[in-house]
This record gives structure tokens, C-alpha cells and sequence, in this order.
């Protein structure tokens, strides 16, 4: 008889974390379970940056978070240059400090570069070195919308894809949005210029990813190699995370992925309370863990989207449990679920303390849609 090698699989060591240990952790790093007092600049820092596909969600994002934020703090940040608008993370626009923006990007410019590859069809004959060239000196000659720097690079390239050149342009180079564009009440066009060219100093070597593995666990732990690979859009993030193994603690979920973590971080009782928060649309919480059932119960998978529209989002006891919109006269309120007269009330005041914060100018009503079915 021929004997068959078999392959034994190992479980990580670690004591098991479950769901709700997971979810309260995460809500501790992510300053949702209670509000910090802590500055906005402090907050997009200890965060590693906002999501910002459009202007208003950081406001949101940090009126849920901070304890006496005002959206002018963060607008002001933004006039003085403190913290800019960037393409980093997942190839998507990001608020970060400008210490970040000038670190971060570089180390990212892999994923950037992996990006330009799928274009390659439509930049035959493009020399790459050349089209990053001439578009640091057009947009630094002057703040250059996508759509003249896409002009000024097809004069050069006619026969290449337009969208191709622009693709390569922001792949290539760290481009900012200059504001008006992100100030809270002011309206503006996507305008670009390179960061060091608006920061007025040049971007930091790409780092080393060991840094960022530490600060990504302090915002969005306890966390797999493959959540802050998710997070980042980065690979191959194993070595470092071996590198950093000695100085942090692990941990297992229920499925017995290892999870790492720092030993002094937050990991409150799975049985702390954890108040309703208004989240905007594509708020990091939702989208930075390869697992996201620490905050996305399975059924509501997929919920916070139709189609091309992504819904802003609404947590009870700490998971998505709806969603939500502004109206012109009413803030409009979706669950996925019955809530209960508690937890409606819970969410009225919280909704009440948003419009507070963000709208204190405007007169809104409080309105709950019907049940949102999928």
C-alpha cells in the first residue's frame, strides 16, 4: 500500500477574539464608541487620513469622532495647507496631514504604478518619464484642471487614450487639489498642483512599511496581513509584519485568521455599550479590512451601495444598521431593520447633535423611512 504525505494545516496561536470583541475594539482605535477631544489635525493623523472621494464626508467622518469639532477647524487646516486632498490609499482620494500626504504617497507609488500597467494599451509609444515631466511643470506653472493637463498631454501623444494619459499623470505624480476645493461651504473645481509644489517642500524617501503596519493597527485593530493590504492596496506586507512580530500580541477570530495587534491598545469588554454614529459614504470603518463582519453584519453585505451610488451609513450598537440622507428640509433615516423605541430615540438625538454640529444654521426634520428591504 502507498502511503499518502499529508499536509497539516496549523491554527495561529492566540486567545480568540470574536465579532463583537472585534467591533468594539475597532470603534475604540476609530474614536466612534465615545467621542475624543482630541484636535481635528490630531484626529486625520491618528486615523492615517480620511476618505474623500467627495468634500463633505471628512466633516462627517470627524463630527462622529471628536468631541466639540466644528467644520471650520478642518476647513481652516485646509486653507493653511496643514492637511491636503491626495489620491493614496485603494487608489481613492484621501484628507491627510501634510506630513502624511508627503510619506504615505511614496509609499504607496507601488499599487500607483501597478494601476498605470492595466492602461498599457492606451500609452503605446508614451514615454512615461517624459509625460511626468511635462505635467509637473504644467500643473505647477499654474493649478491645472484634469481636464487641461489631459489637453496639454494629448498635443504631445495624439494618437494615445486620453483617459490613459490622465491615469498615468496621477499615477505618476503626487497631485493635491488646491483649494477652494474641500472647504466646508465654499464650492471649487478640481484644481491640481504636485504636493511638494503646494507644501513648499520636497516628499520623504518611500519608508519602509513597518511604521504603517504600527499606526494602521492603532486605528483599525486588531488586524490580519490581509485587512491592512486591503486598507492600503499594497502586497507581499508579511515580511514586515514578521519583522514587527516580537514587539506586538496576536490573536485569533472565529474563523482562526491570526490577528495582530499592539499590546497596549484598547480591547473593551465586548459588552460596552456603543452609541449610534452617523457615518458618511465610504467611510474608512467600512472599507479597510479584507473581513469586514466587525462592523458589516453578513446580510447587510453589500447594503451601503446601488449601483454606482454609495449610501452614507447608520450604526446601532456599533454595526451598520441602515442608512441614511439629507434632504433639503429633513434628515431621512433608513434602517435595515425594525429598531426598537430605545434605539430610535438613541438615534434621533444623535441625528439631532449631527445637524447641530455640521448644520446649525438650517431647520431639519428627523424623518424614518420605511424598513429598507434589499
Amino acid at each position: 500500500m502507498t502511503k499518502r504525505s499529508v499536509t497539516k494545516t496549523t491554527t495561529p496561536a492566540g486567545p480568540v477574539l470574536g465579532t463583537r470583541a472585534l467591533n468594539r475594539a475597532t470603534l475604540a482605535r476609530q474614536l466612534l464608541l465615545s467621542r475624543s477631544p482630541m484636535s481635528a489635525k490630531a484626529a486625520v493623523e491618528h486615523l492615517v487620513g480620511l476618505q474623500a472621494q467627495n468634500v463633505k464626508p471628512p466633516y462627517y467622518a470627524l463630527a462622529a469622532r471628536l468631541d466639540g469639532f466644528a467644520p471650520e477647524e478642518l476647513s481652516r487646516l485646509m486653507a493653511d495647507r496643514e492637511v491636503v486632498r491626495i489620491v493614496t490609499l485603494r487608489s481613492t482620494i484621501h484628507t491627510h496631514t501634510a506630513d502624511d500626504c508627503l510619506t504615505l504617497r511614496p509609499l504607496v507609488q507601488p499599487a500607483r504604478d501597478r494601476e498605470i500597467n492595466t492602461f498599457r494599451k492606451g500609452l503605446a509609444g508614451v514615454d512615461l518619464d517624459r509625460l511626468a515631466a511635462l505635467a509637473r511643470d504644467l500643473v505647477e506653472a499654474e493649478p491645472r484642471t484634469m481636464g487641461q493637463l489631459r489637453e496639454a498631454l494629448l498635443a504631445e501623444w495624439p494618437d494615445a487614450d486620453p483617459q490613459a494619459l490622465s491615469v498615468a499623470a496621477r499615477c505618476r505624480l503626487p497631485l493635491v487639489q488646491v483649494t477652494p476645493r474641500g472647504l466646508w461651504g465654499r464650492s471649487g473645481q478640481v484644481a491640481l498642483t504636485t504636493a511638494e509644489h503646494w507644501l513648499g517642500r520636497p516628499a520623504e524617501p518611500a519608508p519602509a512599511p513597518d511604521a504603517t503596519v504600527l499606526r494602521y493597527l492603532g486605528a483599525f485593530g486588531p488586524a490580519s496581513v490581509k485587512d491592512m493590504q486591503t486598507w492600503s492596496g499594497l502586497t507581499r506586507l508579511r515580511d514586515a509584519f514578521e519583522r514587527l512580530r516580537p514587539g506586538l500580541v496576536t490573536f485569533r477570530d472565529e474563523k482562526g485568521t491570526e490577528l495582530f495587534d499592539l499590546p497596549d491598545a484598547p480591547r473593551p469588554d465586548p459588552g460596552t455599550p456603543a452609541p449610534p454614529r452617523f457615518l458618511p459614504e465610504f467611510d474608512n470603518l467600512l472599507l479597510s479590512h479584507a473581513d469586514r463582519t466587525r462592523v458589516v453584519p453578513p446580510e447587510h453585505r453589500g447594503r451601503t451601495w446601488q449601483g454606482n451610488l454609495a449610501h452614507s451609513a447608520l450604526l446601532v450598537d456599533g454595526f451598520l444598521a441602515g442608512v441614511w440622507r439629507l434632504e433639503p428640509d429633513a434628515l431621512v433615516i433608513e434602517p435595515f431593520g425594525g429598531l426598537s423605541k430605545a434605539q430610535r430615540e438613541e438615534v434621533t438625538a444623535e441625528g439631532e447633535r449631527m445637524l447641530r454640529v455640521l448644520h446649525g444654521e438650517s431647520s431639519y426634520d428627523i424623518r424614518f423611512g420605511t424598513v429598507r428591504k434589499r
